[in-house]
């Protein structure tokens, strides 16, 4: 194995391909794009659904949208999830996992 300067490992295999693995030395913090990309991944979620959750607490948003979201950073399209919208996708999926909240009845106060 040879080391490079930026921190990335070259390794040769059998058939002198270069392949390279970046090593892990620093822990990057998430942002919301990599929140919304676990959350989907781990509800197994698809396009239609997420946009069907986010209608749950009123917030209307396309798949092309949805799809720039889930971009690679680096393509030119990327565009960063914002905290409202990671915040009304929260909130559908809880009312889409547990049901609305039921309606609060005000109990009226007893007489003395």
């Amino acid at each position: 194995t040879f080391k490079s300067t930026n921190s990335n490992i070259f390794q040769i295999n059998k058939t002198h391909r270069i392949l390279v693995s970046l090593k892990k030395t620093e822990q990057m913090p998430l942002n919301n794009n990599d929140i919304f990309k676990k959350l989907r991944v781990a509800h197994k979620l698809r396009d239609d659904d997420i946009v069907k959750i986010l209608e749950l607490v009123d917030f209307n948003v396309t798949k092309s949208e949805l799809g720039a979201l889930f971009r690679n950073e680096n393509h030119p399209k990327y565009v960063e999830c914002g905290d409202q919208i990671l915040r009304n996708f929260l909130n559908g999926l809880i009312v889409h996992l547990r049901g609305p909240m039921p309606k609060k009845t005000v109990k009226p106060k007893p007489q003395n």
